[in-house]
């Protein structure tokens, strides 16, 4: 049996496997997005899938610190959507 990778969400710093969480990804370019493959090429930060840690990746200043970048709300905004809309579909776990 494979040991399964362990992150950390950066809103409730709880250890959960990599599978159990989804990723903001800062691109070389600087754009913030979505990762749902969680494979994409720059610096990431991982956050579980509950409603309060989703909320929270509005959260500019800590999204920010974790992407060692600037961020505004619209980008953010924009990732929550696409993150919520993600889990909403049920395709979690589903890669």
């Amino acid at each position: 049996m494979k040991k399964q990778p362990m992150r950390t969400c950066v809103m409730c710093r709880q250890k959960r496997e990599k599978r159990e969480l989804v990723r903001i990804v800062r691109t070389p370019e600087g754009e913030i997005k979505f990762d749902p493959t969680g494979k994409a090429n720059g610096r990431g930060c991982y956050v579980c899938t509950s409603e309060e840690c989703l909320s929270g990746v509005k959260n500019v200043s800590r999204i920010a610190r974790a992407l060692d970048t600037a961020a505004d709300a619209q980008q953010l905004n924009r990732v929550y959507e696409e993150i919520t809309s993600y889990v909403n579909q049920g395709t979690k776990g589903e890669k």
